[in-house]
């Protein structure tokens, strides 16, 4: 027998069978080995699973996302765009476009899709993104082409987290078809079909419901005093009715927070403790291991969702560079695919391009940012105005020369040299 099976029978916990009032939810939770549901509340309940959601959805939020053109000596803001405050500032006028970024992102790794709408001016120009309840959008695509349309449907969409109610035949006449040029459309990196995603709930579905059993087995060890069930055993028989009072007299005096207090035994009563056996006593590792299972199925280390078993301080800057290269850069890259698919035309895709800026994950500690800034003063690749600006400092007026500060004079490049007097 599977111990997430012994777990489960200690709970009195039984697999439910689908019903049609339940195939909606259940429809999305798919089967595990232990019988437990998994659906993104559930999945949520788990403190890693939590952890690594908020993790990367906070990254992508947080990071700046901005509308660069291209103007023949390199990149600058094109704060002249139509599009360029939804993306930089606000997405609509209630939403940030720092939340909208978060909740895609959240969406997807729950639900396996993140979608977005682009609202557009008669003249073609975006004026707000919409962010769409998943579950509300259906995609089909061209089978020869691949192109993706996507369906949505406002009835379709539930406000709650995790679950979404069926289109009805009252609410099909609510749904719009939309070109995917009108869709931002995010995705985990891990897909089946080159279109939608596969959540990464879903494919760690195990590993998120055998740290489900355990955290509750847990909660109920601990509940009992961290120690198994004992025997109450008195000399001659005893009728149901006393026994079921001195059983639940006992649990109210010595379960739960009262674990611990001093029993006091009458009548020749005997108390026996259960030993604990060792296979249930590995919980421990057991709760450890589907960490890091969980963090796998995230493309994070364990690290990174508190598990501090392996990290020490000086490596501290190495996971967060390995964060950005291989957890996070995936997500990046998707988002600004995303945005610039609908933002952009074919044309301004020419001498336009969005990109996050992700220079705060990798500044370092002040050493290590003044050693960076004096390499590339001292290399003439950066200006004192542009190295204060890496530290959030004001410009000052003679700090736009590229010069080395080490060797030369701060006098701007191109200026006469003072010429010596003339002697009387």
């Amino acid at each position: 027998m599977r111990i997430t099976q012994k777990i489960l029978d200690a709970f009195g916990l039984q697999t439910k069978a689908l019903t049609p009032d339940t195939w909606p939810a259940d429809l999305l939770a798919a089967p595990t080995l232990s019988g437990v549901s998994v659906t993104p509340e559930t999945a949520l309940s788990v403190p890693a699973v939590a952890n690594a959601v908020s993790l990367i959805s906070g990254a992508v939020g947080s990071l700046p996302l901005t509308l660069y053109r291209e103007d023949g000596q390199g990149k600058v803001e094109a704060t002249d765009h139509p599009a360029f405050e939804v993306i930089a500032d606000a997405a609509n006028d209630w939403t940030s476009s720092s939340a909208l970024r978060t909740q895609l992102a959240i969406d997807a790794m729950l639900h396996g899709d993140g979608f977005a709408l682009a609202n557009r001016l008669p003249s073609g120009e975006i004026f707000e993104l919409i962010r769409l309840m998943p579950g509300s959008v259906v995609v089909f695509y061209d089978p020869n082409t691949g192109e993706p349309t996507y369906r949505h449907n406002p009835q379709a969409g539930a406000s709650t987290l995790g679950v979404t109610a069926q289109a009805t035949a009252a609410s099909a006449d609510t749904s719009h078809d939309y070109r995917y040029q009108d869709i931002i459309h995010v995705t985990p990196p891990l897909s089946v079909n080159g279109i939608t995603g596969v959540a990464p709930i879903q494919h760690a579905r195990e590993a998120i419901a055998l740290a489900l059993v355990l955290e509750q087995y847990a909660a109920r060890l601990f509940g009992n005093g961290a120690r198994p069930s004992g025997v109450l055993s008195f000399e001659g028989k005893l009728d149901k009715v006393t026994s079921d009072r001195i059983r639940d007299s006992w649990n109210s005096a010595h379960a739960g927070a009262a674990s611990g207090k001093t029993a006091v035994l009458e009548q020749g009563a005997k108390f026996q403790q259960l030993a604990l056996a060792s296979t249930d006593a590995q919980f421990l590792e057991m709760r450890q291991f589907a960490i890091v299972e969980i963090a796998r199925a995230f493309g994070v280390s364990p690290v990174m969702i508190g598990d501090a078993s392996r990290a020490t301080w000086s490596n501290a800057e190495q996971y967060n560079r390995q964060f950005l290269t291989y957890s996070l850069a995936p997500w990046l890259r998707g988002f600004e695919a995303a945005y610039r698919r609908v933002v952009l035309t074919p044309e301004e895709r020419r001498s336009y391009s969005i990109s996050f800026d992700t220079s705060d994950l990798l500044r370092g500690d002040s050493a290590a940012r003044g050693e960076f800034i004096a390499k590339m003063r001292a290399a003439g690749v950066m200006t004192a105005n542009e190295a204060r600006a890496f530290e959030d400092l004001p410009a000052h007026a003679e700090g736009d020369t590229l010069i080395n500060p080490f060797t030369q004079s701060g006098k701007p490049t191109g200026s006469a040299a003072p010429q010596d007097k003339a002697a009387p």
